[in-house]
């Protein structure tokens, strides 16, 4: 088929799908998200604020939004606190994922010294929260309405550039954990 004065193929929309590559790609997570990933599973429903709060430093955007896509977290629902901060909670993918059966499977603090994990020397009081299965809100969470933008809440997706340049998915592609400032 020429398209001005050039030549180019084209497959006809019905035989589309037999054009298509599907390749799973692996990605290695930071180390920023997997604390961010077991701060959610032992103290959902968590908000940002308080994932902050426990790391003790800012939680970058691109860290949640790499939870986000895999499909590990959620959203849950809004605390009912001045600006309404969004909830979030582990999914079905994440107890499939780990091979778990329920969150209660997650290890305990035994086990996690057993492992060497922690540290022998822990400060006196620390505990390991019981983590909750329960997808009913809590007392303080409102549901998400059905006005909430959610995709908003992911980091934007760069615009390929005009003339050849490589696009945005390529190589490394997605959120960046980067300095740790928020893009917010």
């Amino acid at each position: 088929m020429r398209v001005a004065n050039k030549w180019t193929f084209r497959t006809a929309g019905d035989l589309a799908w037999l054009m298509t590559r599907e390749t799973t790609e692996t990605k290695k997570l930071s180390r920023a998200a997997i604390e961010v990933l077991a701060i959610v599973a032992y103290h959902q429903p968590v908000t940002r604020a308080e994932i902050e709060e426990i790391r003790g430093v800012v939680t970058s955007k691109g860290t949640l939004d790499v939870l986000l896509e895999t499909g590990w977290i959620r959203p849950r629902g809004r605390r009912k606190t001045p600006g309404r901060p969004l909830t979030f909670g582990t999914t079905e993918a994440f107890l499939s994922q780990f091979s778990l059966e329920a969150l209660g499977d997650l290890p305990g603090l035994d086990e996690l010294k057993g492992t060497g994990l922690l540290d022998s020397r822990l400060p006196s009081g620390f505990n390991v929260p019981t983590p909750s299965d329960d997808p009913t809100l809590r007392e303080d969470e409102d549901p998400l309405e059905p006005g909430d933008n959610l995709e908003l809440f992911l980091a934007p997706v760069a615009e390929p550039e005009e003339g050849g340049g490589k696009d945005s998915d390529s190589e490394g592609g997605g959120p960046s954990e980067g300095d740790g400032k928020d893009s917010a």
